[in-house]
């Protein structure tokens, strides 16, 4: 039996690099070593992007995930009409046609035809219609795949992790979104995903605080005394290791991110611009806290360079990358922590019955 991964890639927006990525990825021979790739697209749209980037990339198409071929790009097509391609343009027919093999690909998770998601970049604008009413594929993961969890964003890369404490919350909503419990609960899925999905025994996690220098004191904003401290304060009642706030300049500033295991940002820029300065191309988005494995690419969908044939597939080979080892890492540790002591009860119980048994003919 095949132990490679089933890896679940969504096509994202037609018109931005998602597919030039994906087919270079897939040029390299190497990859299939680690895994079934499972494109969830269009066949047309497929070869339209390999012959308009002059790609050599082969592909094999199947109706489900359950035929997909080892050592082969395997593509679902999910969408029953042509999708109209134009570049570097966003439309409503690319929003379409990128939910559509969304939701083929949750579906194919959910009936246990793939193991883990990738999800190519979309717009979010085009995407959104009354079936797609959510900020992006977290919060829609988490309705679709959760079960009653809550989605923890952490953007990943050679450098750091960093979490969001709010995601794609405008900035004049930030300080009014925060509060001990959010920090809180954001900073127990954080330590619970760094032991689960990174096998990291005893985490430490960095705090950012919202007010520049932190607050000073109180003196420039009161969140970090009234929000951020308490709850660290009450998160190492639980033993759990956080630490902070710190001031966000200071501490990329002096390199102090390389003490940590992970970061928790209060903001998306706050903590995403120093990560993507430092490495854009092999970034990585990550899902934490839900059943499912889900990343992606942390760029977008690029359309100024779309169609040009420059994209660095970089981010997207780590995404792949980053999908298999937590899946590898959660089933370890459901291996390393299952209780043996049920097991070894029934054996003995077993043997005690047949050695009755045995007794009982002689």
């Amino acid at each position: 039996m095949d132990e490679r991964m089933r890896v679940g890639i969504t096509q994202g927006d037609v018109n931005g690099i998602g597919y030039e990525t994906i087919l270079k990825t897939f040029d390299d021979p190497m990859m299939y070593e680690f895994c079934i790739p499972v494109l969830y697209g269009s066949p047309k749209t497929a070869i339209y992007h390999r012959k308009a980037l002059d790609l050599q990339t082969q592909f094999n198409v199947v109706a489900s995930a359950k035929d997909a071929e080892p050592n082969r790009l395997n593509v679902v097509d999910c969408n029953p009409e042509e999708v109209h391609i134009e570049f570097g343009v966003a439309s409503e027919e690319s929003g379409k046609a990128a939910f559509l093999a969304l939701e083929r690909a949750v579906q194919e998770y959910r009936d246990g035809l793939i193991d883990v998601i990738v999800t190519a970049p979309i717009n979010k604008n085009s995407i959104h219609s009354e079936a797609f009413h959510f900020p992006g594929h977290t919060e829609y993961l988490e309705d679709r795949l959760g079960q009653g969890n809550k989605a923890l964003m952490i953007l990943m890369n050679s450098s750091m992790r960093v979490a969001l404490a709010t995601v794609h919350d405008p900035i004049s909503e930030v300080a009014g979104k925060l509060s001990v419990q959010l920090i809180k609960e954001r900073i127990a899925v954080l330590h619970k995903t760094l032991k689960q999905d990174f096998c990291i025994e005893k985490p430490r996690i960095a705090v950012l605080g919202l007010n520049p220098h932190a607050g000073d004191g109180g003196l420039l904003g009161k969140e970090e005394e009234e929000i951020i401290k308490p709850a660290i304060e009450e998160m190492a009642k639980e033993k759990i290791q956080a630490f902070g706030p710190f001031p966000a300049d200071g501490f990329f500033g002096s390199g102090d991110y390389r003490k940590f295991d992970a970061i928790l940002a209060m903001y998306h820029d706050q903590g995403l611009i120093p990560l993507k300065a430092l490495d854009m191309d092999g970034g990585v988005n990550f899902t934490a806290g839900l059943p499912v494995v889900r990343t992606s690419p942390d760029h977008g969908t690029a359309y100024d360079i779309a169609g040009k044939g420059i994209a660095n597939e970089d981010s997207m080979r780590q995404a792949i990358f980053t999908a298999i080892d937590v899946e590898r890492c959660r089933r370890n540790e459901k291996t390393i922590h299952a209780n043996p002591l049920r097991k070894l009860y029934f054996d003995r119980h077993d043997d005690s019955d047949k050695i009755r048994l045995d007794t009982a003919r002689e």
